[in-house]
């Protein structure tokens, strides 16, 4: 009975994870659409802008003026507090020099977690994580850069006199924004929009020496940082905002219980949200790049590999770390046929030592997925329990239901490259291949197994003796 409630367990996360799949590429295809509409319209009004804006004789038209838009952007608004005080001790001067090392640190820490300082007058500091690059972790980014800007200046309150102390608010924000790019030589950032606005408010709403943040990013961040909530506020034509203050990294993934340093489960938490920015630049190599005969090893069979890899990873209670190695490999596995079709594992693991350093993979994680990438090889010899599941995902379509439509493709594969013969030849090969194959975990067998034997009737029915 155990073992039934099981099973039907398994099939039950099995057509949950199809269902998000599918539901996750219709999203894709409308964001696509509404890319290519917002494009043009823009086009239009940049058009309808210089129709209206002719420069006058003798004037520059060339300003290198960019205006781009970005569905998730979080934008760091940090007010700046402590002229009162420090006037009375020091000149305009001084008193400047001072601000500007604040804001030289700040511009330290920005840079160190990749987001994009944004132009500002006074005594405010603004930054954005998500522009001009685009990515999935920005939220994350913002939150350290605010909590590095705290403990910086928790630093000087313990170094200095009291009256030569600067105070600070911060507010964070995620949202569109659009972004405006300008200069010649050194290029300088402009953010418009209601989370420009919205992260402002924050700050205005926020305790000395807090980091305020939206409910928006929370809801993106809680699985890292914890958090008070901190209210509402009311907000013109939204409602109300929701707050929360950010205390610090989640214990269990920092260094000392709650504090501001990451640990190496951090890190992997922080390389799964990665994971979706890494995906969408390789599959976007393979839509590009794959050659045009490959009707099996295409973009839809990394998506399924990379699905399978991940469910039967957790059903088979490995680590969230290799969780992470599993999916990177199922990722990179068959992205070496962008150069090649023979050795394509090989040439996958080149690709993949190429790209992962740029992620924050280090060289034994980078190995690893490289030998996972390698057990995928014909026939499947899988030598650890991560291998195993990395074989049986690679070949999940042999126990599905849509195997023989599957199978066909990759007949018309081989065939348009002359390495198989006729329809009927392929099928005897197929019915002696599945014979001999066996699924390596309970999972699989348990999901593939008794569909991979009716396929081995359905196919015999089909062979002409």
């Amino acid at each position: 009975m155990e073992k039934h409630k099981e099973k039907e367990l398994l099939k039950r996360i099995a057509r949950l994870v199809k269902q998000n799949k599918e539901l996750h590429e219709k999203v894709r295809l409308l964001a696509e659409s509404n890319d290519r509409l917002t494009e043009q319209v823009e086009k239009y009004e940049r058009r309808l802008a210089g129709m209206k804006e002719r420069p006058a004789d003798g004037e520059d038209a060339g300003d290198n003026t960019r205006v781009l838009k970005f569905k998730m952007a979080t934008v760091l608004f940090a007010d700046i507090q402590g002229f009162g005080k420090i006037t009375e001790q020091m000149d305009t001067q001084s008193m400047m020099d001072n601000l500007d090392d604040l804001f030289f640190q700040f511009d330290s820490i920005v840079k160190n977690f990749n987001l994009q300082k944004i132009k500002t007058i006074g005594d405010s500091y603004m930054c954005a994580g998500g522009v001009p690059s685009k990515n999935s972790t920005n939220p994350i980014d913002v939150v350290m850069a605010a909590l590095e800007m705290n403990r910086y200046l928790a630093e000087i309150k313990e170094r200095s006199d009291k009256n030569r102390v600067w105070d600070i608010r911060i507010g964070v924000h995620t949202g569109p924004v659009t972004a405006i790019a300008g200069g010649k030589r050194k290029i300088s950032w402009e953010l418009k929009g209601d989370t420009v606005n919205i992260s402002s408010r924050l700050s205005n709403s926020c305790d000395i020496d807090k980091i305020n943040i939206s409910a928006n990013t929370y809801e993106l961040v809680k699985e890292f940082f914890s958090c008070d909530y901190n209210g509402k506020i009311p907000v013109k034509y939204l409602g109300d905002l929701e707050m929360f203050y950010v205390k610090g990294i989640i214990p269990g993934i920092s260094e000392g219980g709650l504090g501001l340093e990451p640990n190496k489960r951090f890190d992997t938490k922080f390389k799964l949200v990665q994971f979706v920015d890494l995906q969408e630049i390789i599959l976007d190599k393979l839509e590009k790049e794959l050659p045009g005969y490959l009707y099996y090893h295409n973009v839809k069979h990394t998506i399924d590999v990379v699905t399978e890899a991940e469910l039967i990873g957790w059903a088979e209670g490995v680590s969230e770390e290799e969780v992470l190695l599993l999916k990177t490999a199922a990722l990179f596995h068959d992205s070496g046929h962008t150069i090649g079709y023979d050795r394509h594992e090989e040439l996958g693991c080149d690709l993949a030592r190429e790209y992962l350093p740029d992620y924050g993979f280090s060289g034994g994680q980078i190995e690893k997925v490289c030998d996972l990438i390698m057990a995928t090889q014909m026939p499947p010899e899988p030598k650890n329990l991560l291998e195993k599941i990395m074989c049986d995902s690679d070949l999940d379509y042999l126990g599905r239901s849509d195997f023989i439509p599957v199978s066909n493709t990759l007949y018309k594969e081989l065939r348009e490259q002359n390495k198989i013969g006729s329809l009927n030849d392929w099928n005897m090969l197929q019915v002696k291949f599945i014979s001999g194959h066996q699924y390596f975990t309970e999972t699989a067998r348990n999901l593939r197994e008794v569909n991979k034997q009716k396929q081995i009737e359905r196919i015999r029915s089909l062979i002409d003796e």
